[in-house]
């Protein structure tokens, strides 16, 4: 397969609705201590769609440099590319992409892993890891692209279309979800925007949500490289929802291209009757279609309707907005060293993984 592969600035990167490959996603992660790398990418076109042509389709790439070890990193690419191939080219174009920046991450770096944004083309019931290796390497020279332990990104997630008016998407969402957020507004929830100096006070709600479901509590430091990496908050709100003086649930919400993301939420363990999250999402949504945005992205559900998943009530919750499901391929592993990428994999089936955003 044709492809070239050249570094460039990270200011460069191409606009894009997926947030975590944009320049302000470099800049976050350049805030929070990582090294961070763009590269352009060309292929030709009758090789990525099997029709006749002499043009060329373009994309680029923006990567992490993450140590995992004492002169041991990866390279990893969250959600990307955005590039898709055929469902049969695209384990030999991951293969030649991966081979083509062996060259240009050094000898330290033990893999590539990428957080495919690309929709998953198989049956999520009945494939296994093992099979899905066995589908993405068939047509590789050397069969090594490994799916990741875990996933560091979502990748189930529910997409709720701006494109018509209010009425129309409050009409398409579940019955009890418009009553919630109607029944929040008759409160008295109230909506506002928050800036750096309210950072302390989402991390308090952050707080609370981290302790009450046994998730891992970050740094208040991790959501202050958003501001730190924002010209003017662009790219980025922090949004509360009040009753009264008191803040009861919160969000960051981003923004690229033409696409709003729910990337990370906060609520308080008090007055959770008074419904502000729905209040809150709502708002997210207004707000997201007033500044240009066609689609809205829930971030992380489920991948399916099971009462026995750890994210039911979640799928639940964000189901009721009536967004599209969508599956996508989730992490896959190019490995550069054999015996070092097992170890790896082999501490992440213990440690869950790095879960890096």
């Amino acid at each position: 397969m044709f492809l070239e592969l050249e570094e460039k600035p990270l200011f460069s990167l191409n606009t894009t609705p997926l947030v975590q490959q944009s320049y302000f996603w470099s800049q976050v992660k350049q805030h929070q201590g990582y090294e961070t790398l763009a590269f352009d990418i060309k292929v030709r076109q009758e090789e990525f769609e099997g029709q006749p042509s002499s043009a060329y389709l373009l994309d680029d790439i923006l990567l992490l440099s993450l140590p995992v070890g004492r002169d041991v990193r990866i390279a990893y690419a969250p959600y990307g590319p955005l590039i898709k191939p055929r469902q049969e080219d695209m384990g030999p174009f991951l293969e030649e992409l991966s081979e083509q920046l062996r060259g240009k991450l050094g000898k330290q770096t033990i893999l590539v892993r990428y957080d495919l944004p690309w929709q998953k083309p198989w049956d999520i019931e009945i494939d296994s890891s093992e099979l899905m290796e066995l589908r993405l390497n068939w047509s590789t020279k050397e069969k090594h692209l490994r799916k990741a332990m875990s996933d560091q990104l979502p990748c189930d997630t529910m997409v709720v279309s701006l494109l018509d008016n209010e009425d129309i998407i409050l009409e398409r969402m579940h019955p009890k979800t418009r009553y919630n957020i109607r029944l929040a507004l008759r409160h008295g929830i109230e909506v506002r925007q928050g800036g750096l100096d309210d950072l302390p006070l989402f991390y308090e709600l952050y707080r609370q949500t981290a302790k009450r479901n046994g998730i891992t509590l970050h740094d208040i430091r991790f959501f202050r490289s958003f501001f730190d990496a924002s010209d003017q908050n662009a790219g980025f709100r922090l949004l509360f929802s009040f009753l009264g003086g008191t803040p009861l649930s919160a969000m960051f919400l981003t923004f690229s291209d033409k696409r709003a993301s729910y990337l990370f939420g906060a609520s308080s363990n008090q007055n959770r009757e008074s419904m502000s999250t729905y209040a809150l999402q709502w708002e997210a949504m207004r707000q997201a279609k007033t500044l240009g945005c066609t689609s809205y992205d829930l971030f992380g559900v489920a991948p399916e309707a099971s009462p026995d998943h750890p994210l039911a009530g979640l799928y639940r919750f964000k189901k009721g907005f009536g967004g599209a499901m969508v599956h996508r391929l989730g992490c896959w592993d190019y490995l550069y060293e054999q015996d070092l990428s097992e170890s790896l994999g082999s501490y992440e089936m213990v440690d869950k993984g790095y879960h890096q955003r």
